[in-house]
């Protein structure tokens, strides 16, 4: 099943299956089509930050991230990496800023 990933700050829109984390059914929903990059892109692996959301509104499943990104408290306030959540409902997101680099 897909689902509606709506960016509130852009109104851009992509769909997302249930077994795709948002980058990849962001990168998917893209194929051939003139659409920027609306999330950023990192390692999608949960290590580097540069893809952190925050979730308004909707269901999701969240895998193991980096604490140093997203630490338990900001966690529980919808923040999460876009290359660890799977869609279960229509989500808001908006993109937060990208990591201090040291």
């Amino acid at each position: 099943m897909k689902h509606r990933v709506t960016v509130l700050e852009t109104g851009e829109e992509f769909s997302c299956a249930e077994d795709q984390h948002l980058l990849q059914g962001m990168q998917t929903f893209q194929v051939g089509m003139p659409m920027l990059k609306v999330i950023p892109v990192g390692c999608r692996g949960g290590g580097c930050g540069i893809c952190r959301i925050r979730i308004i509104s909707g269901d999701y499943e969240a895998k193991k991230m980096s604490r140093k990104h997203v630490p338990e408290q900001a966690q529980a306030e919808g923040v999460a990496l876009a290359c660890r959540v799977y869609p279960r409902s229509a989500l808001q997101i908006e993109l937060l800023p990208l990591p201090e680099l040291t």
